[in-house]
């Protein structure tokens, strides 16, 4: 599987001024490719490749293999482009929205990531340093800092492209990896169901609590000190503000990464897989008052989801998405589905078979029950044959095992 590692520069100031001269050459011959692709149509990679090859060598300075790599980002932007059109992430048809993305063309900032291949940049892991292509030549011995398994993992499976970027004056190289997965556990014990959440960021059915506390009271410190400055709308006000940018998301990133890390080792340990409920448009299902919008609109279920689901297919952990459709109103115990259940937020209490516990694990074992019968559906399913009447089968050619099995309906899967 493909892995991106990110490593820190450590420039001089002269090497600096070089690669920022870099940087800000290809992204004008990006934008010079992108006028023509946007004018001629030619926005296939070889296509625009014969139309402006020789134009930016000449124009821009660029070396072959530079040239060849500003051409295959243009070609890569319009088509992400059109595949967000054909989904609709730019805006309905006939939409003010949709309409200007369609009648201009793709414009790259003079800090945007550039993509360098193994004739543009070479790694010396083991000296911590590499040799990369820049507009002045070949700039040799250009340091990089990066943790013990960052080094490991560029030693032993850097592969393709690596990308060099910019962001508040300091200088990073993306790398890509491929990193052997290792082979999927088939025949898990059992599943570990993970319900997500605000207030608990993370509840899973074993036991384990991840509290958002923290982090939700970082937020609202962050938030009040936003508006303060904003409000002061001085030049240091605006320096400070400058400074503190991206700070609260790097927080979130760790936190979900630590979260993440624990759940998949402990499936892994114990033989289990991991159930995560789909929330999928919860931002435009659910409606929250206008002084809660801002917790919900910053709430990173989405990246938790990506980082559990790398992390799972790295180990070998199977990793299912189930409906999570009334898992917090339904009993775990006798699957007794009232909303009188939900005495408060943080309880649950069964008005049929009378258990109480917290309303996550109960949800999060509900959301086990179900992400087991997904894997089950999965590796048992067949071509359908006629219900015969000694069978035990109904019409669905289901037996009444199975039907017990699968109380709940599900949504998807992504494993098995």
């Amino acid at each position: 599987m493909k892995v991106v590692v990110v490593v820190k520069l450590l420039p001089s100031a002269e090497q600096a001024k070089v690669l920022q001269a870099t940087l800000d050459a290809c992204n004008r011959a990006a934008n010079a490719a992108s006028q023509v692709a946007f004018t001629t149509g030619a926005t296939h990679k070889y296509a625009l490749q014969q139309r402006v090859y020789t134009v930016l060598k000449g124009e821009f300075g660029l070396s072959a293999q530079p040239a060849v790599r500003v051409i295959g980002k243009v070609a890569d932007a319009y088509t992400t482009r059109t595949t967000h059109l054909k989904n609709g992430l730019l805006g309905r048809e006939g939409s003010k929205r949709r309409a200007q993305a369609e009648a201009t063309p793709i414009r790259f900032r003079p800090d945007a990531a550039q993509p360098f291949d193994s004739r543009c940049l070479s790694w010396q892991v083991d000296a911590r340093t590499v040799s990369i292509w820049t507009t002045r030549g070949r700039m040799k011995n250009l340091a990089f800092t990066g943790s013990p398994d960052q080094l490991k993992t560029l030693a032993e499976h850097q592969r393709g492209e690596s990308d060099l970027l910019v962001e508040d004056g300091m200088w990073f190289l993306s790398a890509t990896c491929e990193v052997p997965e290792k082979p999927l556990n088939t025949d898990p014990a059992g599943f570990v169901g993970v319900d997500l959440g605000i207030v608990e960021i993370a509840t899973t059915s074993t036991g384990q609590r991840h509290a958002g506390r923290l982090l939700n009271r970082y937020r609202r410190r962050q938030n009040r000190l936003r508006a303060k400055l904003q409000r002061k709308n001085t030049k240091s006000a605006k320096r400070v503000l400058k400074r503190l940018r991206r700070r609260e998301t790097r927080r979130a990133k760790d936190v979900n990464h630590t979260i993440s890390k624990s759940i998949v080792e402990r499936a892994e340990r114990t033989g289990h897989g991991i159930a995560l409920e789909d929330l999928k448009g919860i931002r435009g299902r659910v409606r929250q008052a206008k002084k809660n919008r801002s917790t919900l609109h910053s709430w990173s279920f989405a990246q938790l989801r990506d980082f559990i689901t790398y992390k799972a297919r790295r180990a070998g952990v199977p990793f299912v998405v189930v409906d999570p459709a009334y898992s917090s109103r339904s009993c775990s115990e006798c699957d007794h589905t009232d909303r009188r259940n939900r005495p408060c937020r943080a309880v649950f209490a069964c008005t049929s078979c009378g258990v109480v516990m917290h309303a996550d694990t109960s949800a999060s074992r509900n959301l086990a029950r179900r992400g087991e019968a997904v894997w089950n559906a999965g590796r048992h399913v067949s071509r359908p044959r006629p219900p015969r009447e000694s069978s035990g089968l109904d019409a669905g050619g289901n037996s009444a095992a199975s039907r017990a099995l699968t109380r709940k309906p599900v949504a998807s899967a992504t494993g098995g």
